[in-house]
């Protein structure tokens, strides 16, 4: 079946790249189903994939992270490491969410490694990633080797827990706040895991991919913002 220039057939939408995970298939550009969403281009569809498990050898300064890394942990590597992508130049480390402080501590204090500053963390929300929902990303830099990695942390949406590490990057103070906040995502350990942008009695988590995009009460103004199907047409 052929279709126009820039559409895809919506009975055969483009596979997956090579050994990629497929975790479901996206409609559109924004908004989750059933919404009425039409402020993205709905001729789109494309499979929702996770990078697979990369093979030795990665490349450039990736493979000493690695080597570093597994002599750090010992017998702990196994465990505490679920897999190692290398994707478009960049390194993420998949860690198993109980060993995230251990490996979060080697990567900062070993002299090879040395990740003494982290970026922040970020949340993600996977509804198709079944058991591993939700995921939180902490983009680590090395100051004194001039290097870059990533840390990836992965918990189901009935069991939203992973260790805080504000003992060991004290700036994630805040980071992980936001992240509960949006994403609903909690961290055990954290001194003050309160809201940090909306309201301390909001319902939900406003970034989570299943969280309604309209009919919201507009907080402090007494207004309500239209579901998308019934928002002022600019045609």
């Amino acid at each position: 079946m052929t279709t126009p220039a820039g559409h895809q057939d919506p009975e055969n939408p483009a596979p997956p790249p090579h050994d990629a995970e497929q975790i479901g298939v996206r409609h559109g550009l924004f908004g989750p189903p059933g919404t009425g969403d039409t402020s993205g281009y709905g001729g789109l569809i494309r499979p929702v994939t996770l990078p697979p498990s990369s093979s030795r050898p990665f490349g450039g300064y990736f493979d000493e992270i690695a080597d570093h890394l597994l002599d750090e942990l010992g017998d702990r590597y196994d465990d505490a490491v679920e897999k190692i992508v290398v994707f478009r130049d960049e390194m993420t480390i998949h860690v198993a969410r109980r060993h995230l402080p251990t490996v979060a501590l080697a990567l900062r204090n070993a002299p090879a490694l040395r990740f003494e500053l982290c970026l922040g963390v970020n949340g993600v929300h996977y509804p198709g990633d079944a058991d591993r929902e939700l995921h939180a990303v902490y983009p680590l830099a090395s100051l004194t080797h001039g290097r870059r990695v990533r840390l990836e942390v992965a918990a189901p949406d009935a069991d939203p827990h992973i260790p805080s590490i504000c003992d060991i990057y004290p700036t994630n103070d805040w980071h992980e706040r936001e992240t509960y906040d949006f994403f609903g995502v909690v961290f055990d350990g954290h001194r003050s895991l309160t809201r940090i942008e909306m309201p301390d009695d909001w319902e939900g988590h406003p970034q989570r991919k299943d969280y309604p995009l309209g009919g919201v009460p507009v907080e402090y103004k007494g207004t309500r913002v239209d579901p998308p199907d019934r928002r002022r047409s600019y045609s």
